[in-house]
């Protein structure tokens, strides 16, 4: 098969495969480019051309989260998996040339950034006579046209995104919040609703709110509490007794003002955000809220979440292994 880079006319403009074929052109038109740069008498160049290289971040990530779940739909699992541990391998690579660079190491990036170079270079040489040559196959028009929204919301490695595919006419626009496109999925949609992104069973949300590490409560537009997460391990105590409350008669009276404040302004649309952080039993405690409004920008209330980051705040390092044992 004759590599795609060669027929790439072949895909109109916007395609995904166009796409993925257009940033490989670029990337060994950055390394031409990098080769050519003396470090030590134009480092601003090289770290400027090294920054846009960097951008490949974003072609493995539409790779990761947009083109792998339709080969996984389509029963074709290996590229989750050996292919995205080799996006990490190339991700640590270019962190190794980063800090050369940072560190002014003129005598090692050079040796770094040939390294990156290789891995690269094999990368798209399985993209163009494997990964995409089989996506092409397996993958029908609509799951290409499908991808431009979640690939958009990732980016590009341009400076100027590529048009959109397929191009569709104005009067042909349909708001997300409107699209009921049933899309094939490989679980039922029975007892499920559907969120933004995704569809949760009523069982799988309360899951979600009751182990998040975080305290919840939701005060809807009338200053009414409707909702608090019941937690194991929750920072301040509520009771059912709270739910249907005003909310100002649910904290302390030397609290009551700031809580009003911040309701006020909220609703005003002068702010958006509130945060405090206290000493609360021996636990360094952050409480933060949230307006919360509709597309329209109405005010639908207020959340306030309130975490115990003791833990948090004394993280030092990396730590990129289990340690069960």
């Amino acid at each position: 098969m004759d590599n795609l880079t060669n027929n790439i006319n072949n895909f109109p403009q916007g395609h995904p495969v166009r796409v993925y074929l257009e940033e490989n052109i670029l990337i060994k038109q950055l390394f031409e480019e990098l080769f050519k740069v003396d470090i030590n008498t134009d480092f601003q160049l090289f770290f400027n051309l090294f920054n846009q290289l960097s951008q490949v971040e974003k072609h493995f990530a539409r790779k990761e989260n947009q083109l792998f779940p339709y080969l996984e739909k389509y029963g074709w699992t290996s590229p989750s998996q050996g292919m995205w541990a080799f996006h990490d391998q190339i991700r640590a690579e270019i962190k190794s040339v980063r800090k050369k660079i940072e560190d002014k190491d003129f005598e090692n990036i050079l040796n770094s950034l040939i390294v990156v170079f290789n891995s690269l270079s094999q990368l798209m040489s399985v993209e163009e006579n494997r990964l995409l040559p089989n996506a092409m196959n397996l993958l029908n028009e609509d799951d290409w046209k499908e991808m431009y929204e979640g690939d958009c919301e990732i980016g590009w490695m341009f400076a100027t995104p590529p048009v959109r595919y397929p191009e569709i006419k104005e009067e042909e626009y349909i708001h997300p919040s409107l699209d009921t496109k049933k899309r094939k999925l490989s679980f039922s949609l029975e007892d499920r609703t559907h969120f933004d992104e995704g569809y949760l069973t009523m069982e799988q949300v309360n899951f979600i709110f009751k182990f998040l590490p975080v305290d919840i409560t939701y005060v809807d537009e009338n200053d009414k509490v409707v909702f608090y997460n019941r937690g194991d391990e929750r920072v301040f105590p509520r009771s059912a007794g709270i739910i249907g409350r005003e909310v100002k008669f649910c904290h302390p009276p030397k609290s009551v003002d700031q809580v009003l404040k911040i309701l006020e302004e909220f609703k005003a649309g002068r702010q958006d955000t509130a945060e405090f952080w206290i000493q609360f039993k021996g636990k360094f405690i952050h409480i933060r809220y949230f307006a919360i409004r509709d597309e329209e920008r109405n005010y639908k209330g207020v959340i306030e979440m309130s975490q115990d980051v003791s833990e948090i705040r004394a993280l030092e390092g990396e730590k990129r292994l289990l340690d069960w044992n």
